[in-house]
């Protein structure tokens, strides 16, 4: 076994890394530029909702008050109707990218350490490097990546844009894993 305390650097190294690569992979490429759409009349629509003093908070439209009422004919019909969708209405003002950036390299630290932690359970000071890449991009993987899904499965993000943050997600899983597979640490004697 390996302490977390020996893995602190491998972590922390892993994390500005995925954090420069994300960083590199949403300005430089073009991947994520499609991945929402603009609204049609969207002045017209962000008017309509302004009139309602809709408070910041997350919502589903139409939305049942019970499984009951799922499936009432009334709600089948709206249902049916549409719009039907997910929105996600945030306080106004302008968008804070330094709170948000440091919100995701505290999760890329908290994925690091995760992946950290599971490989220096399962896998010895001074093994081989290949096996230490597998075990912590194995890791990484499920947080960078599969939690995407759940996004398509529940809230209707087209699979397309899920796929791109796999992909993503595959990228950081395999800095992470090639971070700790280089510092990993040498048995001791």
């Amino acid at each position: 076994m390996v302490p977390m305390l020996q893995l602190w650097l491998p972590i922390l190294v892993s994390a500005v890394l995925v954090f420069v690569v994300s960083s590199v992979v949403h300005m430089a490429l073009p991947l994520h530029k499609k991945d929402f759409q603009k609204l049609p009349n969207e002045e017209q629509v962000l008017a309509a909702l302004r009139a309602h003093g809709i408070p910041p908070g997350q919502y589903m439209f139409p939305c049942a008050g019970s499984m009951k009422e799922m499936g009432s004919p009334e709600m089948l019909a709206k249902l049916k109707q549409g719009p039907v969708g997910n929105m996600i209405v945030r306080p106004s003002g302008t968008f804070s990218m330094g709170a948000s950036l440091v919100q995701w390299f505290v999760l890329s630290l908290f994925i690091s350490a995760c992946a950290g932690y599971v490989t220096g359970i399962a896998v010895p000071a001074g093994s081989n490097a290949t096996l230490v890449l597998r075990m912590t991009s194995t890791v990484a993987l499920l947080g960078y990546a599969v939690s995407h899904a759940t996004d398509s499965i529940w809230k209707g993000l087209s699979w397309s844009v899920t796929a791109k943050f796999f992909l993503d997600g595959f990228v950081y899983a395999f800095v992470t894993g090639a971070t700790f597979a280089w510092m990993w640490p040498a048995a001791v004697a």
